[in-house]
């Protein structure tokens, strides 16, 4: 009877359940992170944008003038002043960022400046690192602060610290989708804050315009020959997808010693930093070659061309981890998809596949396996690369992230839930 007389009086039915539903409630929540989501998405879209002009900047004045490597133990020196001057004597990078949104750790809002600054000077200098972790720390510190000045609870400062990683990973790399899942998606693995999905998308969709009203450009990459796929085809993915995995571990794990062994041999962080650069510099001569310093946007570019030297993915590995160990500034991530991406170029001249395809498995597989993020990983490749190649990416990723097993880049990220059971065990990554 009841049903009868839901279906014959809807209206009748909503108006009686209106205070269920707490409709007026949830319209307010949802202006309200429309607007704080679209501040955020402006204010670090535009910082965003000078942030990756300052980069390119720096990349091209590195390339016009190659001796400027000769300064990098230099300006090594100036970004540790600049640190300890602000009082920021054991810098915890993305995993500061981290620990805010899982236990509410305070960010200083000089965290946004410092990195900004010490990241151009080593892109400028010829460190090899990326610049999208940068973007996380830095959109993380804004929207923290931008928390604290709208006087927002705990549990809503978490939120907009991640609308402003997405709005600065958005701005950078021009990849809303990705920016948008992967602040929800990097603290814990194995769960996703999906309160934090409207404001998010707002900010990451705001920030990539803004971002491109001021010129930046995003990062597209043309993958046209993708063939069937075929029972063969995903065999070879599935071996490439898991050999990805494997050096993701292995990049994880170098990053990581390098840092230990920096620290027990020099103590003190002006001489690390400085030995770190006199290194760098001395194996970027000895090397005849400049691939493997800044980024390296155009080695990933070689590779999908299938013009990458052989070895380009584990040089890769190695001036990055002396870099970063040595307390230079920037990312992992592109880093990441450089290596990703010569590893796939090598694959594809070892076995004779199409080496564009390769590189962008590559690329895909070594993103999940060092951050742990698969739906960010699958969105990036779409947006990099488009949807032809969809399951060769969705293989890639899906195997990627089971084979990587508990390793990451970041300490502070949370195993929730097990990559291999159905179970809760809270473990930290290795």
């Amino acid at each position: 009877m009841e049903n009868k007389e839901k279906n014959s009086n809807p209206i009748e039915y909503i108006i009686d359940h209106m205070p269920e539903m707490d409709l007026i409630g949830r319209i307010r929540v949802f202006f309200r992170w429309i607007i704080l989501g679209s501040i955020t998405g402006i204010v670090v879209g535009a910082i965003g944008a000078a942030f990756g002009r300052a980069i390119v900047w720096a990349t091209g004045f590195r390339n016009e003038h190659d001796l400027i490597i000769l300064g990098l133990p230099f300006a090594g020196l100036l970004i540790v002043f600049l640190y300890r001057l602000c009082k920021d004597y054991e810098d915890k990078g993305t995993n500061l960022v981290i620990k805010s949104i899982q236990a509410g750790e305070n960010l200083p809002i000089a965290k946004a400046p410092l990195i900004f600054i010490s990241t151009t000077l080593t892109h400028l200098f010829g460190g090899s690192t990326g610049r999208e972790s940068a973007a996380l720390q830095m959109g993380g510190s804004i929207g923290y602060n931008l928390g604290k000045l709208f006087r927002l609870k705990e549990g809503n400062i978490k939120i907009i610290t991640m609308c402003g990683m997405s709005a600065a990973f958005s701005a950078l790399f021009g990849t809303p989708m990705t920016a948008a899942f992967m602040a929800m998606e990097i603290e814990n693995v194995g769960i996703m804050y999906y309160s934090a999905l409207v404001p998010c998308v707002v900010s990451a969709l705001v920030a990539s315009g803004v971002a491109e009203f001021l010129g930046a450009q995003g990062e597209i990459f043309a993958v046209n020959i993708v063939p069937e796929f075929t029972v063969y085809n995903a065999i070879f993915t599935a071996v490439l997808a898991i050999l990805c995995a494997v050096v993701s571990v292995i990049f994880c794990d170098v990053l990581k010693i390098s840092g230990r062994l920096y620290k027990k041999f020099f103590a003190n962080p002006y001489l690390r930093v400085f030995v770190g650069g006199c290194i760098v510099a001395a194996l970027t001569f000895i090397s005849g070659t400049r691939y493997y310093n800044g980024a390296g946007m155009n080695v990933i570019e070689m590779a999908l061309s299938g013009e990458a030297p052989y070895f380009a993915f584990l040089l890769k590995i190695i001036f990055t981890a002396l870099t970063l160990g040595a307390g230079y500034k920037g990312g992992e991530i592109v880093p990441a998809l450089y290596i990703g991406a010569t590893f796939g170029c090598l694959y594809s001249q070892l076995l004779g596949f199409d080496p564009a395809l390769c590189a962008a498995i590559g690329m895909g597989a070594l993103f999940c396996g060092v951050t742990n993020c698969p739906i960010s990983s699958l969105f990036i490749c779409f947006e990099l690369f488009g949807f032809k190649g969809m399951p060769y990416y969705l293989l890639a990723v899906a195997l990627s992230y089971t084979f990587s097993g508990y390793s990451s880049l970041y300490s502070s990220q949370k195993i929730v839930y097990s990559k291999f059971h159905n179970k809760y065990v809270n473990r930290d990554t290795n």
